[in-house]
C-alpha cells in the first residue's frame, strides 16, 4: 500500500486507536475524515491540522451513516481507504445484566454491523479510485473468548470471519484486519495488564500495512495464536477469566 496522498475515513478518530491513527496518517501526509461523536473533540482536532474533515457520527444510527455516506459522496468522492475502528465493550454477565439487550445492541451495532455498512457504502466510490483499502480493527478477544464480555467476543469473531471472507471476494480493493491486544485506551480503564499503547498498535501496524500483510497480528496476538494453534484448552484457561474488571 501507499502510504501517502490517501483520503483516509477513519471511525473512532477522536481516541485511542483511533487517534494515533489519526496522527500518524498526517504525518505520512494523507487527508483524514475523522468520524466520531464527540463534537468538541472534533473542532478541536480540525483547528490543529487543515487536513483532518471532521463529521460528528454516531455509527450505531442507521440515520448517521446515511448521512456520512452522502457527505462523502457529495463532497469526498476521491475517499479511498476506509478504517473501522470505533468500538464498544461491556463487561457483564447474561443472568446479571438488568439492561442486557439494550448492552447487546449497542455492543452488536457498533462493533459489527456499522462496519459491514460502511464498507456496503463506500465500495461503489471505491471502484473509481485507486490504492482502495478496508481495514478491520477486530480483536484478539475475536480469536479466544474472555469470560466477561461475551458479545463483544462473539462480535469481533464475526469481524475476523468476515475480513476473511470479504478478501476472497474482492479484485481491486484490499482488506486488512487490526487484530490487537489490550491496547491502552478509555475502553480498557481498569481491566487488566501488560497493556500496549495506541502509538505502538500503530506503528506495527504501519509496517504490515505498506508490506501488504492483510491479517495483522500486534504484539502478544501472535503469541495467542501460536499457543491457539499448538493447544487450544490452553489458550482458552489462558484467556477465560481475562479482564475480570
Amino acid at each position: 500500500m501507499k502510504l501517502s496522498h490517501n483520503k483516509i475515513l477513519i471511525t473512532g478518530a477522536t481516541a485511542g486507536i483511533g487517534e494515533a491513527l489519526l496522527r500518524k496518517f498526517l504525518k505520512l501526509d494523507n487527508h483524514v475524515i475523522a468520524v466520531g461523536r464527540n463534537e468538541q473533540k472534533l473542532k478541536e482536532l480540525a483547528e490543529e491540522d487543515k487536513r483532518i474533515i471532521p463529521f460528528v457520527c454516531d455509527v450505531s444510527k442507521s440515520t448517521d451513516l446515511d448521512r456520512l455516506i452522502m457527505f462523502i459522496e457529495q463532497g469526498h468522492p476521491d475517499t479511498n481507504i476506509l478504517i473501522n475502528n470505533a468500538g464498544i465493550q461491556y463487561n457483564y454477565h447474561f443472568e446479571e445484566e438488568e439492561h442486557l439487550l439494550g448492552k447487546i445492541e449497542h455492543e452488536i451495532n457498533v462493533n459489527f454491523t456499522a462496519p459491514l455498512k460502511l464498507i456496503a457504502l463506500v465500495l461503489p466510490l471505491f471502484k473509481n479510485n485507486q490504492n482502495t483499502a478496508i481495514v478491520n480493527v477486530s480483536s484478539g478477544l475475536g480469536l479466544v473468548p474472555k469470560k466477561q464480555a461475551p458479545v463483544y467476543c462473539g462480535a469481533k469473531a464475526g469481524i475476523h470471519i468476515f475480513s476473511k471472507s470479504l478478501r476472497y471476494q474482492l479484485k481491486q480493493t484490499r482488506v486488512f484486519e487490526i487484530i490487537p491486544p489490550l491496547v491502552d485506551t478509555q475502553m480498557t480503564a481498569g481491566r487488566g495488564k501488560g497493556k500496549i499503547s495506541p502509538e505502538q498498535l500503530v506503528d506495527e501496524f504501519i509496517r504490515a500495512f505498506q508490506k501488504n500483510s492483510y491479517e495483522i497480528n500486534i504484539g502478544k496476538v501472535k503469541l495467542l495464536k501460536f499457543i491457539n494453534r499448538l493447544s487450544p484448552a490452553l489458550a482458552e484457561r489462558i484467556m477465560k477469566k481475562g479482564g475480570k474488571k
